[in-house]
């Protein structure tokens, strides 16, 4: 209850907040540059070149606060000693290229990469697709995107009753071995098979995915010009071909757009590995190993944040990527 009227009252002080400075920098802004008396065209053009900034202050205050700041801070972290005490300049990023377990984590995170957003884009462009063509297909949509209202700690847990192993003679209650068991084989420890159970925890996330690619690209599909599908018809195309020769050149850019939004999210993966492995039997990644450092036994805030430092190299570039597409999508 106590939570509830916390959010409640931080919602409340936001809006009263965001109101307050519109109106009181706006009429700061006008005692200041009075839009009348014989100044009032020159007053007009400096309030009006100001006011844009006064709209823009506080979220570029807040973006420095909680992104710029971080940023800076974490870096000068990876170049001191554990403690912070002591400079030791690059010896955290000499660490991480002989540490095993980085290596494991980053060979685990290419992996992710190259599974993860090819499934989910592709089960999201097949979604997309079957469910514009049949009667019911809004009623399959919401199906298909309801895992994207669970989070990804909740998806795990799920995911790891589906895994759960009991004892052969035992009754299973993981729905797997339950499976397995019934077609008269033994029972496994899914998430200790190695390498296998890599790929039983990609499952959960293109589970996830594949509902916000299937959403993205029904729009772009539903965008397509009526007329070149209509000409491909006439022409003698196949369904197939329409599909591959005609619909998907030309979403080609959303395509695109939502593999590397999905690559984004796999680079930053780290709750379903805590919750369904935490990092074990070869399933240790960037983000849950970053996190062993900075707060598992004795913290060490310098590899922390020079594990930190490696994601966001990887992930800023991808960023970088998206925003420019997205741009020349708009244009």
């Amino acid at each position: 209850m106590e939570l509830m009227w916390l959010a409640i009252s931080t919602i409340a002080i936001g809006l009263f907040g965001c109101v307050a400075w519109f109106w009181g920098s706006n009429m700061v802004l006008d005692a200041l540059y009075p839009p009348r008396g014989e100044n009032a065209g020159d007053n007009i053009r400096k309030a009006n070149q100001i006011r844009p900034w006064l709209f823009l202050g506080p979220a570029l205050l807040f973006l420095g606060l909680y992104l710029v700041y971080p940023v800076i801070d974490s870096f000068w972290r990876s170049l001191h000693s554990s403690d912070g005490s002591r400079f030791v300049g690059g010896a955290n990023y000499v660490w991480l290229l002989g540490d095993d377990k980085f290596r494991e984590s980053m060979l685990n995170n290419m992996l992710w990469l190259l599974v993860v957003p090819a499934l989910s884009t592709l089960f999201g462009l097949i979604a997309a697709q079957l469910t514009d063509r049949i009667r019911w297909g809004n009623i399959g949509k919401s199906l298909i995107f309801m895992p994207m209202a669970i989070s990804f700690v909740g998806a795990g847990v799920i995911w790891k009753f589906i895994y759960e192993y009991r004892a052969a003679d035992q009754a299973q209650i993981g729905l797997l071995n339950w499976i397995v068991t019934r077609f008269g084989g033994e029972p496994q420890i899914w998430l200790t098979l190695m390498p296998w159970n890599n790929f039983f925890l990609m499952i959960v996330l293109v589970w996830i995915q594949t509902g916000f690619a299937m959403v993205i690209l029904s729009a772009a599909l539903r965008g397509i010009p009526e007329e070149t599908i209509e000409a491909a018809i006439l022409d003698g195309a196949s369904p197939w071909q329409v599909f591959f020769r005609i619909k998907v050149p030309q979403i080609m850019g959303t395509i695109a757009v939502v593999w590397t939004t999905i690559t984004i999210v796999v680079l930053k993966v780290f709750d379903i590995v805590f919750v369904m492995t935490n990092g074990q039997w070869g399933t240790q990644v960037l983000a849950n190993l970053m996190y062993d450092w900075m707060f598992r036994g004795t913290p060490d805030y310098g590899r922390g944040s020079a594990i930190a430092m490696v994601l966001m190299i990887l992930v800023t570039p991808i960023m970088i990527w998206n925003i420019r597409n997205t741009r020349r999508e708009m244009r």
